[in-house]
């Protein structure tokens, strides 16, 4: 996502998620708003480079590893509307990290048998991090992704995740394309609204916003009236 925004040679970069770690490893005060970045089309990106690697090492023996991006998080998120950690497609101690702060989780699935295959994985471990490390951590649902409808493999992939997971984890309406706009956005290093907004992957990504603030606008309207 780093080098996808623009950020051609991120080892280059002075801080990153993977310094920021580091210190609260070492329980080194952070500085204000440290690794963060201001991305000229509105949103701000704390960057990651191969300095990451390394971090994960230390992780494992560390005490508490599980929450240590949480204690940065937990410093930042009130600035923010909404906090996006996205994940490289591993079951690292990273991802870990990750789920143990978050409040959802939305699981992108490429419309491919493999993909779809390895869900059961992930969903286990995400209930293992609800039962063990973040009560409140709840799978928001499954976007599919560089998908071809018209295709044979496109349609028996919906159809597999429909028929498998559909009754107990919401299938999002919204489907993401495959597209070239995609590919030539993320090598002139924007994101894909600022290459081309009316290409179809960046339609379909849009509709896909709306639809996931649509669903938190009405759970979070259940939830007053619950209190009530």
């Amino acid at each position: 996502m780093t080098t996808c925004l623009g950020y051609r040679n991120p080892d280059e970069l002075d801080k990153t998620i993977g310094t920021v770690l580091d210190k609260v490893i070492k329980d080194i005060p952070l500085e204000e708003n440290e690794a963060i970045l201001h991305h000229s089309e509105g949103v701000d990106l704390v960057p990651s480079n191969i300095d990451l690697e390394a971090i994960e090492v230390g992780l494992v023996n560390n005490m508490s590893r599980e929450y240590m991006l949480k204690g940065y998080i937990d410093e930042v998120k009130n600035k923010y509307d909404y906090v996006i950690i996205d994940c490289r497609p591993s079951l690292s101690m990273i991802t870990l990290n990750a789920l143990a702060c978050s409040d959802s989780v939305i699981i992108p699935v490429q419309a491919h048998y493999l993909s779809a295959k390895g869900m059961t994985q992930l969903i286990q471990t995400i209930n293992k991090v609800r039962k063990r490390i973040n009560p409140s951590l709840k799978i928001d649902g499954v976007l599919i992704t560089l998908a071809d409808m018209q295709t044979k493999v496109g349609k028996t992939t919906f159809q597999t995740l429909q028929n498998s997971y559909g009754s107990k984890i919401k299938i999002y309406d919204t489907i993401i394309p495959q597209g070239v706009k995609a590919v030539e956005g993320t090598m002139a290093g924007k994101s894909l609204f600022a290459y081309d907004k009316n290409s179809k992957p960046a339609i379909a990504y849009d509709n896909f916003c709306k639809e996931v603030l649509k669903i938190e606008k009405q759970r979070t309207r259940n939830e007053v009236a619950y209190t009530r």
